[in-house]
């Protein structure tokens, strides 16, 4: 006779996840952390009484904004390489909706996290419920089906009998390096309270292992054919490099052949910034040395890189005729883009058998010079930019060099939007693979403080230096309270330009007169961050800035450091174009000149097909 106990179903999904497991190279971890919450009517009596029964299998963490905990939970994810992950749970309504932000920004950026928002009554014994959608075409329809385009999984548990398959679903996706993201679970809350007899199985130790993909060997000798025949071969090392954690096998096939490494933003990080083969970053927020190298390239080796239009500077950046694409990639759709040689395969292990079958091979020397010279020179860009200003307000490059300076080579910067990932991707000196964390695969204004709770919490031995501007602290900045609560140490830089200063420049690049991108605050955020229980420094210098920053190094609070900035001092030109269409006719001269640039700059762009 199967043995069985008898738990609710939000008993069971707190039991089952608490006895999940991942393993990827004999190394073996518990997948999921704990579960980030916010109590409602909707989750308080099913998940919240297990969490609270079951609290030590899977420990609980208070957050303080539905979207905000996806995102911790993301940046807990992404510091693991995607091995281990968090779960999230809201109640029905508003609470579960503020997570649907947070849901495409773990799709888009290919991060697992486990929603399981509250849901109305599958009984319907009660409907309409406080806070439920009534849709007229159907009663099957709830605000939680906003998740399904932003999901990679989705169900609804309308019966305890249908939580198993569930369940498993969820964790082969989530393990599944090509095609995690979010998975949503909705839960009705009559469903979360209502008892069955689970078998025992259910919540028997489950180890996910992650498996490495080696490629065709067929497809090997044709890449490694292609790449030996290029004469200006350039490697693009995206994200994957360090979920698969290549970085090694990366720097041992640069090192063998010569090839040039440029990075995406995910990417950054693959090679150190000082190696012979590194030019840093591609595209529209790339350097000039990896861009010129773009530009000229015959074979382009994409490794775990989707190929963002930031990346390819929409589709500009590689210019020369007959270019041609050799992907390495987990995932089908990316390893085919722009008609490339699919090396359908893990990072690692396509790496090694690249290298093994280009044994021998190196570029040639003049091209080697070409490369150094080329990196030398936007080194030397990357230290007047860091130098010393007058003595004024200092301008965004300035601020993001001493962040460089005063952090240790293992601590982490995180950021997200605006002006500073531009410049973070252009300026920022790379010295460990978990060093740089940038959400750029959404963008996400607010994303910059909860992520690097997330990160801390994953890292607790590095510190966190959090760099955010004042139009996305103004976004998302409560997660400051669960950090003081939870003594969990931040560093947040606080930059203060008064405004949009990304937008603020494309609105002017548009001709769109930088409207509703400057504002005059009537608040003190540096006020509003003391109010929030951090630890408080201001800076109006650079000088003082150095100060104040290690003085929150050194302590053991969390401490955000509140400094001016000068928007009108810029980091150095990419030399590249990001294609953001500009109004066809106007009236306006400052429009119809930004026209004219647009229809020039768009003669550079390419099929890629």
């Amino acid at each position: 006779m199967t043995e069985t106990v008898r738990l609710t179903v939000g008993q069971a999904v707190v039991r089952f996840l608490a006895s999940q497991w991942t393993e990827r190279d004999g190394e073996r971890q518990r997948f999921f952390a704990g579960c980030f919450g916010i109590f409602g009517h909707g989750n308080v009596a099913g998940l919240g009484q297990a969490l609270l029964e079951y609290g030590d299998e899977l420990p609980y963490r208070a957050a303080r904004n539905e979207q905000a905990m996806v995102h911790a939970a993301v940046g807990y994810a992404r510091t693991h390489d995607r091995l281990r992950a968090y779960a999230c749970t809201t109640s029905v309504g508003p609470g579960a909706t503020n997570m649907v932000t947070g849901a495409a920004l773990a799709t888009i950026n290919r991060i697992p996290v486990l929603l399981l928002p509250g849901d109305v009554f599958a009984t319907r014994v009660a409907n309409p419920v406080l806070q439920e959608l009534e849709d007229p075409r159907s009663y099957d329809v709830s605000v939680n089906d906003c998740f399904k385009p932003v999901s990679r999984f989705w169900d609804r548990i309308n019966r305890p009998e249908q939580l198993p398959s569930a369940l498993l679903a969820a964790m082969r996706v989530l393990t599944d390096p090509a095609e995690t993201g979010a998975v949503t679970l909705a839960l009705p809350q009559d469903v979360q309270a209502e008892a069955y007899d689970w078998p025992a199985e259910l919540f028997a130790e489950r180890v996910w292992r992650i498996a490495r993909q080696v490629p065709e060997p067929a497809l090997i000798e044709e890449a490694a054919a292609l790449l030996r025949n290029a004469e200006r071969p350039l490697i693009v090392a995206g994200g994957g490099v360090i979920y698969s954690r290549a970085t090694e096998a990366l720097r041992a096939f640069a090192e063998a052949t010569g090839i040039p490494v440029a990075e995406t933003q995910a990417g950054k990080g693959a090679l150190v910034w000082d190696h012979p083969s590194s030019v840093g970053a591609i595209g529209a927020t790339g350097t000039t040395a990896a861009n010129a190298l773009a530009r000229e390239a015959d074979v382009v080796l994409g490794i775990g890189t989707r190929y963002s239009d930031f990346t390819t500077a929409s589709r500009s950046v590689f210019a020369r005729p007959g270019v041609r694409f050799v992907n390495l990639n987990v995932a089908v759709p990316d390893a085919v883009k722009h008609a490339g040689l699919p090396l359908t395969a893990d990072a690692h292990a396509g790496l090694v058998a690249l290298r093994s079958a280009m044994t021998g091979h190196a570029v040639a020397a003049s091209y080697r010079a070409e490369i150094a010279e080329r990196a030398a020179r936007w080194n030397e860009a990357v230290d007047r930019a860091y130098a010393p200003g007058d003595g004024g307000l200092p301008g965004q490059p300035e601020v993001i060099g001493i962040v460089n300076e005063v952090s240790g080579p293992r601590d982490v910067v995180v950021c997200a939007a605006g002006s500073m990932p531009g410049d973070l991707h252009k300026l920022w000196r790379t010295r460990d693979p978990k060093g740089y964390h940038v959400e750029y695969g959404y963008s996400c204004m607010g994303y910059e403080i909860a992520g690097g709770l997330g990160v801390k919490l994953a890292a607790p031995d590095r510190e966190v230096f959090v760099m955010v501007g004042d139009g996305s602290y103004l976004m998302m900045a409560q997660e400051l309270v669960t950090a003081v609560a939870d003594g969990i140490k931040l560093i947040v830089v606080l930059v203060q330009n008064h405004g949009f200063a990304s937008i603020g420049n494309l609105s002017e690049s548009v001709g769109s007169e930088r409207l509703g991108t400057r504002f005059d605050l009537p608040a003190d955020l540096a006020a509003n961050a003391a109010a929030l229980g951090a630890d408080v420094l201001r800076a109006a210098t650079a000088e003082e800035f150095r100060t104040a920053l290690i003085k929150a190094r050194d302590s053991d609070n969390t401490t955000v450091v509140h400094v001016e900035t000068d928007i009108s001092v810029g980091a150095p030109d990419s030399e590249a174009w990001w294609d953001v269409p500009v109004a066809e006719v106007s009236a306006l001269e400052s429009t119809t000149g930004a026209r004219a640039r647009y229809e020039e700059d768009r003669k550079a762009q390419r099929p890629l097909i």
